[in-house]
């Protein structure tokens, strides 16, 4: 029986994520060091060892580049509370979601250059923001179904955009143990502020 298709399938998929990650991570370092508008999808290409055009087949933009990590996270964080069980409250599925996100030296290495890289241009800070408002938004109905209170109620607001600032500060941070310490810190802050509304 051949079962090459697979493996060389599964051989494509990685080689696929590693070219993707190289891409992320050197578009991240140049826009740190020379700033967003100084770099150009060249410079990236040259960076990661990959042709422009494998740069334009990932990422339609430098822009889509720089928020790729965000865009994954707050989908994620999306489809699970959509999927979240009868019963499970938003905070319980937040903490899942955060215990399931990738953790190790290389994603600890990758956050730190996502800080330096925001630290750096605050252009593509605001944009982070502006690309959240559509969780908070998703959130906010969430909690607002969770408590009982209507749909667009100032409350479920205000917890939702509170939640998305927790979640991204716990998201983007924390190694190791403390990762897991801040993790329960943050469902104790959501179950806290969910339940007094």
């Amino acid at each position: 029986m051949y079962y090459g298709c697979m493996d060389g399938t599964g051989l494509r998929e990685r080689g696929k994520a590693r070219r993707r990650q190289a891409i992320i991570r050197a578009a991240y370092e140049l826009f740190a060091e020379r700033g967003y508008d100084a770099t150009t999808v060249a410079d990236i290409a040259a960076a990661a060892e990959v042709a422009p055009r494998t740069v334009a087949m990932y990422f339609p933009s430098k822009r889509d580049i720089a928020l790729s990590r965000l865009d994954e996270a707050m989908a994620g964080l999306t489809e699970a509370m959509r999927r979240r069980a009868p019963g499970e409250s938003v905070a319980e599925v937040a903490g899942k979601w955060l215990r399931a996100r990738p953790g190790g030296p290389e994603e600890t290495e990758l956050k730190e250059l996502a800080r330096r890289m925001l630290d750096a241009n605050p252009e593509l800070r605001a944009l982070r923001t502006a690309r959240m408002a559509e969780a908070i938004k998703d959130g906010a109905a969430a909690i607002a179904r969770e408590t009982g209170n209507p749909p667009g109620a100032i409350g479920p607001r205000i917890a939702a955009a509170a939640a998305a600032g927790v979640l991204a500060e716990v998201y983007d941070g924390f190694p190791g143990s403390d990762r897991d310490e801040a993790i329960a810190a943050a469902v104790r802050f959501l179950e806290a502020g969910i339940a007094a509304l």
